[in-house]
């Protein structure tokens, strides 16, 4: 029998421009992250632990890998001291050089690839890694994701002001940088890493003016709520923020009392704030995981979606574990981070090893439901709100559009042919797929990379086709999934094999005609492109 010949346009086969390879790769210094990179060390393994913070201020102002909402005060401009305070906020940092761990800060994951059903020619796992000035690739025996969480977005008129942020943002700029900019600050929601967020707020000399809640009670920790209450902070329950006002940035919340079916009803009133903290619904980061292929379900318990793992914190990808909140989280690992590093400890028993460690206890069920509570505040905030704003910022899409599926206004489209706009008409039956109304209205597909729309957009789907939120698909993350700048690709060598084919490696037909073939009398029409071609 005879073998073919690989194709030569192909990029099966080629080699990947390793830069370094390593035993163990951490993605991610929190608790989880840190007691993984120290425990794995101590087994004699060599470890690489990254993490993208401080983050740059630019990056920062595109809300990324947090909603900060131009929350950062003008310290957050000072990188050495940004450095200086994150280093100083941890002191197992400092336990991490100690263990001999290669510890990279300000250097961001923006990439995992692994050999599975799509791709079959890596040798190994790959990540690509990205500082200021450099982007490589690496290549690791083992990968731990340890990369945290970050906060559901809620809008509302006015959301898109300085000030407007989210929780995770809010915590790490109080306590891990000292720059956090508002003074005063009203939070939405009251959930327990609400509640934990403003209290730590308080303690970093934060007036939390109010905890507004759109459940007829709030749903976190009595005792929290106590200390807030002693401490002076309104608890307004069955209430909504209508609208975010000022010039430059938020100057008052404007809220309303909700009636019995949730829709704004009475005199509305205005608190006098200058940051409003969006803490209705952490989730786990888990771009990296799902865009690697690991799989993912929607889990209630753990926050929402997040990776399917066994006993050890293994994914379903090979040598992949994940720990920490982006493998989970819910209130008792909020309080106390010693479940996350129970995690991590598990892990590294199970590196190499095939046999699980012993396994902790399953989550408790949730004491409210999650799916309900985050539709309610969606209901409540998008859907009854007093005048269309920008669900996604980035884009300029509203909840109308995205639920009638309209073509980006910027095509200006007039011919409409439709008189059924229903979500069943236009993307079919079944739970409509968040990934079709994105290609089909771009909302999420600006830079920040839909971290403030797309549990909206979620919810927004599930309302609209009257299900749960654990019915609609998740929205697909693909690496790049930090954004990156185009020049920062040129910086990762391709070999010499790669670049030969570098216009046909897509296996398309080519649309141009290399200059040494054109005829004396050339048009487009008569272009044979379906022959070999040549690269120039």
């Amino acid at each position: 029998m005879t073998v073919p010949a690989p194709d030569p346009k192909s990029v099966t086969g080629k080699p990947l421009a390793i830069a370094e390879s390593v035993d163990v790769l951490v993605v991610g210094a929190g608790a989880a992250g840190l007691e993984a990179a120290i425990g794995a060390a101590a087994r004699g393994f060599g470890v690489l632990l990254v993490d993208e913070n401080p983050v740059p201020f630019k990056t920062m102002g595109d809300d990324v890998p947090l909603h900060f909402g131009q929350g950062m005060a003008a310290s957050a401009r000072n990188r050495n001291a940004m450095m200086e305070a994150f280093v100083a906020s941890e002191p197992r940092i400092a336990e991490a050089f100690e263990a001999g761990v290669d510890l990279r800060l300000g250097t961001a994951c923006w990439g995992l690839y692994a050999n599975g059903p799509a791709l079959g020619w890596m040798p190994g796992l790959v990540a690509g890694l990205a500082d200021e000035e450099s982007s490589i690739l690496v290549q690791a025996r083992h990968v731990i994701l340890a990369c945290g969480r970050r906060d559901m977005g809620l809008g509302f008129p006015g959301w898109e002001k300085p000030g407007v942020m989210g929780a995770t943002a809010a915590l790490n700029l109080a306590t891990r940088y000292d720059a956090f900019g508002p003074r005063t600050v009203v939070v939405l929601g009251s959930n327990t890493e609400a509640l934990t967020t403003a209290l730590a707020l308080r303690e970093a000399g934060v007036t939390i003016a109010a905890i507004v809640e759109q459940a007829p009670e709030p749903i976190g920790d009595a005792d929290f709520l106590a200390k807030l209450r002693a401490g002076g902070t309104e608890i307004l329950a069955g209430h909504v923020v209508r609208e975010a006002i000022g010039r430059d940035g938020v100057e008052a919340a404007v809220v309303a009392r909700l009636d019995g079916e949730g829709r704004p009803v009475g005199e509305e009133r205005a608190i006098a704030c200058d940051g409003i903290v969006l803490a209705v619904g952490a989730t786990p980061v888990i771009d990296l995981i799902d865009a690697a292929g690991c799989k993912v379900a929607f889990q209630a318990e753990r926050g929402g979606y997040a990776p399917v793992l066994d006993a050890s914190q293994r994914s379903s990808l090979a040598n992949v574990y994940a720990v920490g909140d982006c493998a989970g989280l819910w209130a008792a690992k909020t309080r106390d981070r010693a479940i996350a590093e129970a995690e991590a400890a598990r892990a590294v028993v199970a590196l190499g090893e095939d046999i699980a460690s012993t396994a902790a206890a399953a989550p408790p069920v949730p004491d409210y439901d999650i799916s309900a509570y985050r539709l309610a505040w969606v209901r409540a905030s998008v859907i009854e709100a007093r005048a269309e704003f920008h669900v996604c910022q980035c884009e300029e899409v509203t909840a109308r559009e995205i639920l009638e599926v309209r073509p980006p206004r910027y095509l200006d489209w007039q011919n409409e042919r439709r008189n059924d706009r229903s979500l069943s008409a236009l993307l079919g039956e079944g739970p409509p797929n968040p990934d079709q109304v994105k290609r089909l209205t771009r909302a999420g597909m600006g830079p920040c990379q839909g971290r403030r729309c797309r549990e909206q957009v979620a919810a927004l789907l599930a309302l609209g086709a009257a299900q749960p939120l654990s019915a609609i698909p998740l929205a697909g993350y693909r690496a790049p999934v930090r954004p990156m700048p185009l020049a920062m690709t040129a910086l990762v060598p391709e070999a010499p094999e790669q670049a030969e084919h570098w216009d046909t490696w897509f296996g398309m037909h080519a649309q141009w005609v290399p200059f040494w073939e054109v005829p004396a009398r050339y048009t487009v029409a008569g272009n044979d492109a379906t022959g070999p071609v040549a690269s120039e």
